[in-house]
């Protein structure tokens, strides 16, 4: 892993290495991975994936990434990106900052009022869907540039095409409550055992006994940190596995996506994935054979 800015990680909650005359930090991930704990930080986000595709947590959503995709995460925003290929290289540049890195008042300026919408957004978490191109390029400017002036105009630059773009949201409702240090270790435990193992059974007696609770306290504990089961959380992992084999691997079958991704009864695949996508898993495939089809 190749770094600007960061050395290390570690589980959440962090705090971003930086020296006392930082106030924009950009950052290179290069490796077989990225970081893949379930983590937050103060600063707010913004990363452009290079090279790599996998799973992406944030907040209480599980969705995929790939490669070109603008992904921001707001301030105390609990996100991971697990990749799905390991034997191929990562590649991710990320753009950290706070509303105070220029003073307190600096976003305040009326200059700003057109990102007011787009603040707002990044508690949710966000993908940009239109003028990609044009922030990939500047994105890739500012890891080249050193200079931290021309930097801060392009991180300036980058955030007039942020207010203009097109975006959707990532989280289906706002994560407010900030982890302590022993609850975040337990939930990054808890979401690493099931990015790992989703293919296999996950009993509720090995997932509370992980988090060093009892299986009663922990779905009570989940469910009030995720809005959702622990059972919901696993199936919804295993949905988007399954997505990925059937948009990459056009000789596997549906039942052999279904098995590999966990699910031990064909039926139970295709309904619960209807469920969740809207749309059955042969529908789905067909329309990824659609050249302009890209999300669902």
């Amino acid at each position: 892993m190749s770094n600007i800015g960061i050395v290390f990680m570690k589980a959440l909650p962090f705090k971003i290495p930086k020296t006392s005359t930082d106030t924009l930090i950009v950052q290179e991930d290069k490796g077989l991975v990225f970081y893949d704990k379930l983590h937050q930080h103060e600063e707010i986000q913004i990363s452009l994936i290079v090279l790599g595709e996998g799973s992406l947590i944030v907040g209480d959503t599980i969705t995929s990434y790939k490669a070109n995709d603008i992904l921001i995460f707001g301030s105390h925003v609990p996100h991971v990106l697990k990749s799905s290929q390991s034997e191929i290289e990562s590649y991710m540049i990320s753009i950290f900052f706070t509303k105070e890195s220029f003073g307190d008042v600096f976003f305040e300026l009326t200059e700003f009022d057109d990102m007011a919408t787009f603040f707002n957004s990044l508690a949710y978490g966000i993908q940009v869907i239109s003028m990609k191109e044009e922030l990939i390029d500047q994105m890739l400017l500012i890891k080249e540039n050193k200079n931290r002036l021309d930097r801060f105009m392009i991180f300036l630059q980058i955030l007039k095409l942020l207010s203009e773009a097109k975006v959707q949201t990532l989280s289906s409702s706002i994560m407010k409550k900030n982890y302590s240090d022993n609850e975040g270790k337990r939930m990054a435990d808890v979401f690493q055992l099931v990015m790992n193992d989703f293919y296999r059974d996950i009993s509720l007696n090995e997932v509370s006994s992980i988090a060093n609770m009892t299986p009663n306290a922990f779905c009570r504990y989940f469910k009030q940190r995720t809005n959702k089961t622990f059972f919901q959380f696993l199936t919804e992992v295993r949905i988007e596995n399954s997505c990925r084999i059937l948009s990459k691997e056009h000789d596997i079958s549906i039942a052999e996506a279904s098995y590999s991704s966990g699910f031990k009864n064909l039926s139970n695949f295709n309904r619960k994935f209807k469920k969740i996508k809207g749309i059955t898993p042969s529908g789905y495939r067909k329309k990824l054979q659609n050249s302009d089809f890209f999300d669902l």
